[in-house]
């Protein structure tokens, strides 16, 4: 039986901001169900990649398919109504609604699944934000926001989750809040692609790796040949 085509396969894309070319080439893939991990240092293209996938920043060559349909070229509203929910970097919430209202406002189902995210939900999963309902988006700690844009982005009941720099600048104990919800996630089934440093967290839960090094995979493979190449994280991720 042939193998289940990726939910999102990205082949060959390039990507410039005006005449500097920071994507050369460069390729991945997250299966249906899937948890993939996209690392590198920081200027190495990993946030281009997420912009060339939702058509913020498109590709000038090579090709972005999900779900099986060519989707360079479409406005960036349009793939993400084709079920991609985007964790951004920064977390972009709206600062002058309450946490209740982001979350309502960004609630979809316009691919009818039958166990759909809900506010009740989204509040078992981060049960303070049912504590900080009533509270402006701008009145929230950063942890709070993140937990904010993640319950956001799960409300349009996407097909892939995208977290962009997932953990970057929280408490520890609020990261571990965020891993713990990527784990469950993962165990329910949900694809995510996942951009983090966090080495042993994502070995720990992601099925496979890309590393990015100057606009391009240098290196991909599964968690146990990611720990395997213990020199793999001095030479493309340390500072």
């Amino acid at each position: 039986m042939a193998e289940l085509a990726p939910l999102l396969e990205v082949e060959g894309i390039e990507t410039c901001y005006g005449l500097s070319q920071v994507l050369f080439g460069l390729s991945l893939s997250v299966k249906s169900g899937e948890m993939v991990a996209l690392m590198g240092r920081n200027g190495m293209g990993k946030t281009t990649t997420i912009r060339s996938i939702m058509g913020l920043t498109p590709p000038r060559q090579g090709s972005v398919r999900f779900g099986g349909r060519e989707v360079r070229g479409l406005a960036a509203f349009r793939i993400a109504q084709l079920g991609i929910g985007l964790v951004p970097e920064g977390r972009q919430i709206f600062p002058n609604l309450t946490v209740r209202e982001n979350l309502v406002a960004a609630s979809r189902n316009r691919l009818a699944s039958r166990d759909p995210w809900t506010l009740e939900k989204i509040h078992a999963l981060f049960p303070r934000l049912a504590e900080r309902g009533s509270n402006m988006g701008n009145q929230l700690s950063g942890g709070e926001q993140q937990m904010l844009a993640i319950g956001r982005a799960l409300m349009t009941n996407p097909r892939l989750l995208i977290l962009d720099e997932a953990t970057e600048g929280l408490a520890p104990l609020i990261r571990e809040e965020i891993w713990n919800c990527l784990s469950m996630l993962k165990a329910g089934g949900q694809s995510v692609l996942v951009i983090d440093k966090n080495v042993e967290n994502l070995a720990r839960i992601a099925d496979r790796h890309y590393i990015i090094e100057r606009g391009r995979s240098v290196w991909s493979g599964t968690s146990a040949e990611l720990i395997a190449e213990p020199d793999l994280q001095h030479r493309y991720l340390g500072i």
